[in-house]
């Protein structure tokens, strides 16, 4: 049977204690970045040490999509479906183009190397937004020891202009990111561990105007055991975060709702498959997935 906590009644409703956790691939490095192409019927997700990004469908399980990856992190799709992702080793921003050609978006910010990308969303105004940490650079394991010239930040992409904006510089080490459905709200996971253990575990919230400036960034939930790495939203506004223990999922006013125990560390999630219900979860080595009583969000 599966391993459910439930911390309020409406998480009852929200998971299926039919549906197993299933899983689809194991034997990894570290597992990163999901995402789902639905017209593809599959998932990417890179496997950072390795240097690639894999590729699972239901009938033909994982296969190595591309490699080197640059040692690839975060994935997102944009508005005309193509791959966008975060390479740590190459430290820029990439489009993996449908003729199969690869494009280079961003990897300077005023005339200095960007560190790191790390995780990355695509807004529907055709701006992309990710953060940039310099985990990837610190050490060989995940891309390579290379010296960072830029404080870490939260960057917006201007998909008409190009241009490269810091949108906030307030962070210790900022990591997964996602918009609400209605994308007024953008949620940042800190991660700065290295530099203040106590504030490492919040998921913070940013209010979002209607030219991408953002305001607020309270301490919106702390996430215990371990911290919050990536997270998807639900179509309701439920946040489904990594965690130390597994999957929490954290209601938009903050309250704990209930927990999918993996028994092991967490760093991402995406909701895909049939009509998005699916959760696929980077387990440590291992590719899981469980069928939830809820569809991920589709923004405007």
């Amino acid at each position: 049977m599966n391993s459910f906590e439930i911390s309020l009644d409406p998480f009852r409703a929200m998971v299926l204690m039919n549906a197993p956790i299933e899983l689809l691939g194991e034997g990894f490095r570290w597992l990163e970045g999901p995402v789902w192409f639905a017209d593809h019927d599959c998932l990417y997700v890179s496997d950072i040490p390795n240097d690639r990004v894999l590729r699972w469908t239901q009938d033909g399980g994982v296969s190595v999509f591309r490699r080197p990856s640059g040692f690839a992190n975060g994935h997102a799709r944009d508005r005309e479906g193509r791959l966008i992702g975060c390479s740590h080793q190459n430290r820029c921003i990439t489009r993996l183009e449908l003729d199969g050609t690869l494009t280079v978006l961003a990897s300077h910010y005023r005339g200095k190397r960007l560190n790191s990308p790390n995780d990355i969303v695509c807004k529907s105004d055709g701006s992309i937004w990710f953060s940039d940490p310099p985990y990837g650079i610190n050490t060989d394991y995940e891309g390579g020891k290379q010296a960072s010239e830029l404080p870490p930040s939260l960057y917006r992409l201007d998909g008409v202009t190009g241009a490269l904006s810091v949108v906030a510089d307030d962070f210790n080490g900022p990591n997964g990111l996602a918009f609400s459905p209605d994308e007024r709200l953008l949620y940042v996971a800190e991660t700065g561990r290295q530099f203040d253990p106590a504030a490492s575990q919040y998921i913070r919230r940013f209010n979002v105007s209607a030219d991408g400036r953002l305001s607020g960034g309270d301490r919106f939930y702390k996430v215990h055991p371990g911290f919050a790495d990536g997270f998807r939203l639900d179509e309701d506004g439920n946040i489904w975060s990594s965690a130390g223990d597994g999957v929490h999922c954290i209601s938009p006013q903050g309250e704990l709702l209930g927990k999918i125990l993996t028994g092991c560390v967490v760093s991402n999630v995406a909701f895909g498959g049939r009509n998005r219900s699916r959760l696929f979860i980077c387990a440590s080595q291992q590719l899981l997935a469980i069928y939830t009583n809820v569809r991920g969000c589709i923004r405007p």
